[in-house]
């Protein structure tokens, strides 16, 4: 911490500020990033944030992987729904592929991305609630996120970071037990959830310490380049599932709640009852599963042989399967050259992955477009002006998380 003069006109009285440092190990900062930040007294005068703290240069990685060996780096963007990246990634790579998937694949891929989209939601509303000094907010609803991870478990095998699905589908088809873990969530969860609203969405002192706080336009918002809840918060209803639906988001029927303010009040509402759409999504797209019967009932990936891996048991006993299972994991299959770019709507906003190849075994150049970098270049103007309190309120309501803030 500093103390510093700002210099006024002669005859003035001179007034002191004071310089903080605002991470980047500071726990509130929600990663590792920084804001240096001038006070006088708590009234924040100006910030200058700075990122790439963790500076893992995942872009570049990736331009010397193959496919496969790229979809574990998109777990570390938002590792909140980690699923999402994923399949977002592999949705490039099929773009890329020229593939058309079954639609039974699509169905089970939309219920694990809006699965993805609850918990994530869930941890910001709930750490903006622990940092307006709510904390038995996040505490009750621990339990359902894990509950969504033992989803995932089943599923893949991992829970955080998932690594989840495959070019053209997933690994495996979905287990009874997995099915039974997702009813018992879209039974239980809208009581919890309904709970969770009476905690806070009422709650005066919440109210005050969110109404109001580091509020941004819709114009200023599309200038930044906001997509996602943020950009919604402000009014403006672009969800990249509506106008550029990708996994069969067409067949699905949910609407796309919208702000006034862009506060974080409004962030939180609009987030609040993303959740409630989300679920309703979800509950069609287990009913559209359970319609198909007998072999189309056991589809989980398109028949893509050059990307899909083989049954392990046919690896152990095939020399043909082992042949392809060697070369798709060692990366000794070209891709075809063009240049791409494919989004989908992730937890935080439009998740962009422009893919060029140049016909070789891995990306020519590979840029992920990571919504949080953008938030965070407007961080000074949602602050300036406003109590230092508010500057860790603003920095939940957006969601900023340190993993997409690198390249």
């Amino acid at each position: 911490m500093v103390d510093q003069h700002i210099k006024l006109p002669e005859g003035s009285i001179e007034k002191q500020t004071t310089t903080l440092n605002l991470g980047p190990t500071h726990p509130a900062t929600h990663g590792v990033f920084q804001n240096i930040l001038e006070l006088d007294g708590e009234r924040i005068v100006s910030a200058r944030q700075t990122v790439g703290y963790i500076h893992r240069a995942f872009e570049k990685i990736a331009e010397r992987r193959p496919l496969y060996q790229i979809t574990p780096l998109t777990d570390r963007l938002n590792y909140c729904s980690s699923p999402i990246n994923n399949m977002g990634w592999h949705i490039t790579c099929e773009k890329l592929l020229g593939l058309s998937l079954p639609k039974r694949v699509d169905y089970l891929r939309v219920i694990i991305m809006e699965l993805a989209r609850i918990s994530d939601h869930l941890i910001c509303n709930s750490i903006v609630g622990v940092d307006t000094g709510a904390y038995t907010g996040f505490l009750y609803v621990m339990q359902y996120r894990e509950l969504i991870y033992e989803i995932y478990e089943e599923v893949c095998g991992s829970r955080l970071t998932t690594n989840i699905g495959r070019i053209g589908g997933f690994e495996r088809n979905f287990t009874n037990t997995a099915f039974e873990k997702l009813e018992k969530f879209l039974k239980e969860y809208p009581d919890v959830l309904r709970e969770f609203e009476n905690l806070f969405t009422r709650n005066r002192i919440f109210m005050e310490r969110t109404m109001g706080v580091g509020p941004i336009s819709a114009d200023r918002a599309l200038n930044y380049g906001f997509t996602g809840p943020n950009l919604r918060a402000a009014g403006v209803d672009y969800d990249v599932r509506v106008h550029t639906p990708y996994s069969s988001y067409e067949d699905f029927d949910f609407i796309i709640p919208v702000g006034t303010t862009g506060d974080c009040y409004d962030r939180y509402l609009v987030r609040d009852q993303e959740m409630w759409q989300s679920l309703h999504i979800i509950e069609q797209a287990y009913k559209k599963v359970k319609e198909f019967k007998g072999t189309e009932a056991e589809v989980y990936h398109a028949d893509v042989p050059e990307y899909y891996l083989p049954d392990k048991k046919d690896v152990y006993t095939k020399m043909e399967a082992l042949i392809w299972h060697f070369k798709i994991i060692m990366g000794e299959i070209d891709i075809p050259p063009g240049e791409v770019y494919s989004s989908v709507e992730g937890g935080n906003g439009e998740l962009g992955f422009y893919l060029i190849s140049d016909g070789g075994r891995t990306p020519y150049r590979l840029h992920f477009r990571r919504p949080c970098f953008v938030y965070y270049q407007a961080f000074e103007e949602l602050v300036k002006g406003s109590m230092l309190s508010d500057a860790v309120i603003v920095l939940s309501s957006l969601n900023l998380i340190a993993g997409e803030m690198d390249g």
